[in-house]
């Protein structure tokens, strides 16, 4: 077994990645502090080619050196928008058909291995501050929430470990179906 050389791997252009399909997801990034985190949910989007991103509050935008220090170029692929409150996004997304799910430890979350996505439903899925997670604000617009099951002695993964999960698991499902 060898590994695969970069021109090996048939990777499409960025003007390609723009018109293929997309998984349909749009990720809102809830006051993500980290520039890095935010860069590296960039890359995860483009790894799973989903609909866009929108950064939200004091998440950083691109251009920025430290974004990109982990996106690797993903902010040119990935379609992204900024509010400057995640309500307002929020609203916005559930008014253009969207179905909005927080991704967080609540008293009503549906366990993701629980979670069958529906194939005619747009998704939205809302990824926390490192600290402080979801606002009790925007959960309370959510049409539902995801919880990733975890079994350590910690409360919870890194926002793009959470991020590189949900995704997986909505890409598998999908391509179930």
């Amino acid at each position: 077994m060898a590994k695969l050389k970069l021109d090996e791997l048939n990777r499409v252009s960025v003007a390609d990645f723009k018109n293929q399909q997309k998984l349909p997801i749009v990720l809102v990034l809830d006051e993500v502090r980290s520039l890095h985190n935010v860069g590296s949910i960039f890359r995860t989007a483009d790894g799973f080619a989903v609909e866009a991103m929108i950064l939200c509050g004091i998440t950083a935008q691109p251009p920025h050196r430290e974004i990109e220090k982990t996106a690797l170029g993903a902010t040119q692929s990935v379609d992204w928008s900024y509010f400057p409150s995640t309500v307002a996004a929020v609203l916005e997304l559930k008014a253009t058909g969207y179905t909005v799910l927080a991704l967080e430890q609540a008293s009503e979350s549906t366990l993701l291995t629980d979670f069958s996505p529906s194939a005619d439903t747009k998704y939205a899925i809302i990824l926390g501050n490192e600290v402080n997670g979801v606002n009790e604000e925007v959960m309370k617009l959510v049409d539902g929430c995801l919880e990733i099951p975890q079994f350590g002695t910690k409360h919870s993964f890194n926002v793009v470990v959470s991020a590189g999960i949900v995704l997986w698991d909505f890409f598998a499902k999908w391509h179930k179906k």
